[in-house]
């Protein structure tokens, strides 16, 4: 693993630095802690398959096993966080897919020990247990445990519950790997103005798609649809068997509905993502009104799907240099919110952030963090883009997330998605707010800003909402039977035209969406897509206050991330902001504070013609 360390003064760094998870990959050192850590979990699962349910007589022990349940779970979120960092950044090595499969059966016997306690609070009384979740060792971890009570109540027998953990490990977990394998080696040939062909990673198709000359934007929209479809059988099976065995699971599990468990781990209640998207639905005129208003100023009438990022031809378009980018954000979060700042400069001293763009990377971004030593790393590629620089403050909003609970409990910190994207999404907006601010911004770098801005919102609200529709279009015509590529083609271009309506290009829908968002593969959680919706929203109401409280409002909004994984959302808002987020009301006003910045969109617009 290649690294760098950028100096104290010149923030230049776009390989990222790893020695704090371990010196070097297999070496000594982390052999020795998988060891342990093998070691450790072996004993405690023979000891929790010994240990009677819970009861009085068995307090002790099953504390012993729960604090030493969460040690293992975080020393084991080490060494995965650690290989998610090496398999992204290095998508073609062969030695990391098999270290994850490595991971991943010892994540099974690690599950196996959550198997027993599951078994040993679903059969304890509630008097009991309340009890046990207020001894000194437990109380900082009550809602960690009182989610563990209610898994319980959708728990098949141990035994069935072991079985599944061990098929999942060549069945489900397989599929989402293959997926990532693919994917992170996959490449498309772009055809050049010139006639020159070039060949491109995966990795760089979307930044190219949104690229300012439209029709550099098609020819790599056309070109990577084209290498999609050369793996549309293997990506339609993958999706087809990750669905079907989760659908099976829930129906043993007594989940009577798919978007239970989605719910559950999101931490919100059904009521709440009815409401919200009740609201967007109602709402959804306001980010039609955008796209078209900015195709107009493209001298059309309608957009593509695979446009709805792609920058204003008027406004200013880059590319932009990593320094230029680095300092984008750095001036903008230390105007706005100086604690942002200063641990963003605190990441790139560490060397924590990756974004070299290279062959052999895996598309997207992420941030990921060891509870152990309390570092996050952001990975992305950077191609010179306005989109990138936003994509760097939405990654580092997650990093000062985690840096706010690195002093929680471990179980503590594990947060739901839908206040993970809230924190992130906050990120983006004080970048913005920093950039409309700054003097060496120009009226043309603010309007692209802006654009950038409104094509999230669009995103958020229009394209968050497709891959919804979809999934759950999916997930209803899963439990009938496995689908073909040309119905998976044909549900993802109906939740298109659903969801965009009349904005959408008559020949403008992506059929191949479906294959290429990867989070559709993602084994470990399905619906990854509601939550960035609803953490745009929240996100948008507190910019609001922040707006009218200023400076005085932050540390509420600390207050929130820090409590954001010991309560239930409804709550954790509730407290910081006095609001019932299962009202309709709270959600659209969110969305009807955007008109002001499409007003303000349309005046830029206006003062560019």
């Amino acid at each position: 693993m290649r690294s760098s360390t950028p100096s104290e003064t010149t923030p230049s760094a776009k390989v990222w630095t790893l020695e704090s998870y371990f010196p070097v990959f297999n070496g000594p050192d982390m052999m020795a802690f998988k060891a342990k850590l093998q070691d450790d979990i072996g004993q405690l699962a023979a000891d929790a398959q010994q240990t009677p349910d819970l009861d009085p007589d068995t307090t002790d022990a099953w504390e012993h096993i729960v604090l030493a349940l969460e040690d293992a779970q975080t020393r084991l979120d080490h060494w995965s966080s650690y290989l998610s960092c090496l398999e992204a950044a290095h998508a073609a090595d062969e030695a990391y897919p098999l270290e994850r499969g490595e991971i991943d059966r010892t994540r099974a016997a690690l599950a196996r020990i959550d198997i027993e306690l599951v078994r040993a609070f679903k059969k304890a009384d509630s008097g009991c247990f309340e009890s046990f979740t207020r001894r000194a060792a437990l109380q900082a971890i009550t809602y960690p445990l009182e989610r563990i009570r209610t898994r319980s109540r959708f728990s098949m027998s141990p035994e069935k519950e072991r079985l599944a953990t061990d098929l999942n490990l060549d069945g489900l977990q397989a599929w989402g790997r293959l997926y990532d394998r693919l994917s992170g080696k996959l490449t498309f040939t772009l055809c050049l103005a010139d006639g020159k062909t070039e060949v491109k990673p995966i990795s760089q198709w979307r930044s190219l798609t949104a690229h300012p000359d439209r029709k550099v934007g098609r020819a790599a929209f056309e070109a990577g649809n084209l290498a999609w479809q050369g793996i549309e059988d293997v990506c339609a099976a993958a999706l087809n068997a990750i669905a079907g065995t989760r659908l099976t699971l829930y129906r043993h599990r007594g989940r009577p509905h798919f978007l239970d468990e989605p719910l559950f781990k999101a931490g919100i209640q059904r009521q709440t993502l009815d409401a919200m998207y009740a609201a967007v639905r109602e709402c959804i005129d306001l980010p039609r009104e955008f796209l078209s208003t900015k195709a107009a100023a493209m001298g059309r009438r309608h957009i593509a799907f695979f446009e709805r990022e792609a920058p204003l031809p008027t406004a200013a378009a880059g590319p932009l240099s990593w320094t230029r980018a680095v300092a984008l954000v750095d001036g903008a979060f230390t105007d706005i919110y100086p604690a942002l700042g200063e641990h963003f400069r605190r990441m790139l001293r560490g060397g924590w952030i990756e974004s070299e763009a290279r062959p052999n990377k895996r598309p997207g971004a992420f941030c990921t963090r060891s509870k152990l030593t309390g570092e996050q790393r952001v990975f992305m590629t950077f191609n010179g883009t306005l989109g990138d620089v936003t994509t760097l403050a939405h990654e580092t909003g997650h990093a000062w997330h985690g840096h706010l609970l690195k002093n929680m409990r471990p179980w503590s910190q594990n947060y739901p998605m839908t206040l993970a994207e809230t924190a992130s999404i906050f990120a983006e907006h004080v970048l913005a707010e920093g950039l409309y601010r700054r003097a060496d911004v120009d009226a043309g770098q603010k309007l692209a800003m802006l654009d950038e801005d409104l094509s999230g919102m669009a995103v958020l609200l229009l394209d968050i909402t497709t891959r919804f529709t979809f999934e759950a279009a999916f997930y209803e015509a899963r439990q009938a039977g496995e689908l073909s590529v040309s119905r998976f083609k044909e549900l993802m271009v109906a939740a298109q035209r659903e969801t965009y309506g009349d904005v959408l290009a008559a020949d403008g829908e992506d059929p191949y969406f479906w294959a290429s968002k990867l989070h559709f593969y993602i084994s470990s959680l399905s619906f990854y897509n509601f939550p960035y919706t609803f953490g745009y929203l929240l996100a948008r109401t507190l910019v609001a206050r922040f707006r009218e409280e200023g400076q005085a409002f932050l540390p509420r909004y600390e207050a929130l991330l820090t409590a954001s994984g010991s309560d239930t959302v409804e709550t954790v808002v509730a407290h910081a902001l006095d609001e019932d987020i299962t009202r309709r009301a709270f959600w659209r006003e969110a969305i009807h504070g955007l008109a002001v910045d499409l007003g303000r969109y349309r005046k830029f617009l206006g003062a560019q013609t």
